[in-house]
């Protein structure tokens, strides 16, 4: 028996109607879950400053206030180094002896003596005169490789902890020289470094 194109198609409609009627009662099925908001991409800057704080960097480079819980970094003078004006107590280093290794600090914890002599912790502010202001990029990285100050020159001392600072790739090297060229510029000219008698 043969079939009209009228009834093919009158049967074919019902069921694709009868395929959608069996669906009707059953529970809707959940919505496909929401894509996971991407995670905000981390400014070179913002990662710097995160580098800066996880290093330890105001431990030595920021002055303190003395404050009932001890000392604590003074952020007004934030990354500026041991201040021009400090005084040095008594250091009493030439006490250790040959072979000795020890290390006395002040009381803004910016000045260290030792073996090496007496260092004082620089200052990292843009300030162009007594700061990194008229430092480069490759400088600063050469610096942090070398444990050589701008690379090439004096070396740096303790407790500049800079073969730590190696270990950092040279992205997370330039988020932190892009950081330290952010922030507010201070004027404070950093003594140079007293040789061991």
């Amino acid at each position: 028996m043969r079939l009209s194109p009228y009834r093919v198609a009158l049967g074919s409609a019902c069921l694709l109607l009868a395929a959608a009627f069996a669906g009707c009662g059953q529970p809707a099925s959940a919505p496909a879950p929401a894509a996971a908001p991407a995670a905000p991409v981390e400014s070179q800057i913002d990662r710097g400053h995160r580098l800066i704080i996880g290093g330890g960097c105001h431990d030595c480079h920021t002055p303190k206030t003395m404050t009932p819980n001890g000392p604590a970094p003074d952020m007004a003078r934030a990354l500026s180094g041991h201040p021009a004006d400090a005084k040095l107590p008594p250091l009493p280093i030439d006490a250790l002896g040959p072979g000795k290794w020890a290390a006395v600090t002040n009381d803004s914890l910016t000045a260290w003596a030792g073996p090496w002599g007496v260092s004082f912790a620089a200052n990292l502010t843009p300030d162009v005169r007594t700061g990194l202001g008229k430092w480069t990029e490759a400088q600063f990285v050469a610096s942090m490789r070398t444990g050589k100050h701008l690379g090439v020159g004096r070396p740096i001392l303790p407790p500049m902890p800079w073969w730590s600072l190696k270990a950092l790739d040279d992205a997370d090297l330039h988020a932190v020289f892009a950081y330290l060229q952010s922030i507010t510029p201070i004027e404070n000219q950093v003594p140079a470094p007293i040789p061991p008698k």
